[in-house]
């Protein structure tokens, strides 16, 4: 019996492979292996805890058609995370283990790296900024704050970032956290009497990445103990990313810990253009093994636009109906299986107020700072901007116009207008902003 549990998991090692694309194939599955087995159970040794929770939401069905089952009809699998092999004595081979221990530690998600992030007008300063602190941490950029909506692409590029600085700068010490992890480790270390000991180990990293910092807010004490460790680290030319659904100014911390995070850059990343989701979906379908045509690429990209990680699951989904079903991804076949996540296009009203929520978003201001009567130069100009795209865009007497921005006269709007069509023809980077407040509009 024990060469049929081999023959069935290989025969399931086989029938995968004919399935999916050799890239993926190799990225997934060429690091598992079979290191026990019964009639009735099945061990397997994966790499890292990515690989096993992408095997069992993306194959479970297949396994289950050639694994023994359980009482509930699960594959009866258990999972045996890799660790590092024993470390020989008297042997050059030290700084090898280390590195080994160091991405198990940080468990960077294998598919999360700069090759794998596709770019366009929306993430293009981020990723380049990113990029540039993965190849000189500390040297520019610090600390590096990005914020934006779910499923933008905020983690994948600090994963990026970790695993180019594995790669290219293999004796600095990195930690990758989420900020509930830096809360639970500090929990921990209370209740073991090791507060030292966990400050000392943050203190004495090179690179720092933080995921999800908004998780610090109404956390007076936590929120203390980290912005000392902030300082620390900064203080001594150490890297700092730090992520976010907001920007500092936005977050409910304190003015100092604010201030901190906005030494260094502050970049938000947007939601994909409908060219930057169709050029994803094509690269994810491809990853996967699966021919998804242009024509589908952009019916599914104009209906899925509010981020990445629904494209994601919508391309999961897409292939493995295919790769079950032995059936070509058809738009028929797409209008069934997405039919809940398909979005159906409708004109978006532009309207004084999404015009003004929009010119917010895009110069990170509130409405309040908007409709005020503040003279400062950053908060002027997005006034003017906002002006100047509602007589553009809407229809109305300018007093109606102007009385929404906080009582302004039909004088005042007219010369926003002016203004801004002046410089409009003279200046670029006005241009590009104003471009990306109606894509922001239309979306």
């Amino acid at each position: 019996m024990q060469e049929t549990s081999v023959n069935a998991w290989n025969t399931f090692l086989q029938f995968i492979q004919k399935s999916i694309s050799e890239t993926e194939f190799e990225n997934w599955f060429s690091q598992i292996n079979l290191v026990e087995h019964t009639d009735d159970r099945y061990v397997l040794k994966v790499p890292n805890i990515f690989v096993q929770q992408y095997l069992l939401e993306n194959y479970k069905k297949e396994l289950a058609s050639f694994l023994p089952l359980d009482e509930k009809k699960q594959p009866c699998i258990e999972f045996v995370i890799e660790e590092p092999k024993a470390q020989e004595k008297k042997t050059p081979t030290t700084p090898l283990i280390q590195e080994v221990k160091k991405e198990q530690k940080l468990r960077l998600n294998p598919l999360y790296t700069f090759d794998h992030f596709i770019e366009g007008p929306s993430n293009q300063f981020v990723k380049s900024a990113a990029f540039g602190v993965a190849q000189a941490p500390g040297k520019s950029f610090n600390p590096l704050f990005i914020h934006g909506g779910v499923g933008l692409g905020k983690t994948h590029l600090m994963h990026a970032i970790g695993h180019t600085v594995l790669e290219k700068h293999k004796k600095l010490k990195i930690e990758c956290i989420t900020t509930e992890a830096f809360i639970n480790d500090l929990v921990n270390s209370l209740k073991n009497k090791s507060v030292d000991k966990i400050k000392r180990h943050y203190r004495s990293l090179d690179v720092l990445l933080v995921d999800d910092i908004q998780f610090l807010q109404n956390r007076i004490n936590f929120e203390e103990e980290f912005c000392n460790m902030f300082e620390a680290l900064i203080n001594q030319n150490k890297q700092i990313v730090i992520t976010s659904d907001k920007p500092p100014s936005h977050l409910k911390l304190s003015e100092r810990m604010t201030q901190r995070m906005e030494w260094g850059l502050v970049a938000n990343i947007g939601v994909p253009d409908l060219e930057t989701r169709v050029a994803i979906i094509q690269h994810k379908s491809e990853l996967k093994g699966c021919n998804i045509s242009e024509q589908i690429a952009f019916y599914i990209a104009e209906r899925i636009h509010q981020n990445v990680r629904q494209i994601e699951g919508a391309i999961n989904r897409l292939c493995a109906f295919a790769h079950i079903m032995h059936h070509p991804i058809t738009l028929d076949m797409v209008m069934s299986t997405l039919k809940e996540l398909l979005e159906q296009v409708t004109p978006k009203l532009v309207s004084i107020d999404s015009i003004i929520d929009s010119v917010c978003t895009t110069f990170e201001i509130s409405k309040s700072q908007i409709k005020g009567s503040s003279r400062q130069k950053e908060i002027a100009k997005a006034r003017q901007i906002a002006m100047y795209l509602a007589k553009e865009m809407l229809e109305g007497s300018l007093n109606q116009i102007a009385s929404h921005f906080g009582g302004k006269t039909h004088s005042t709007l007219l010369h926003a207008w002016k203004k801004i069509c002046q410089e409009i023809q003279k200046d670029e980077t006005l241009k590009r902003q104003i471009e990306m407040v109606q894509k922001n509009l239309s979306q």
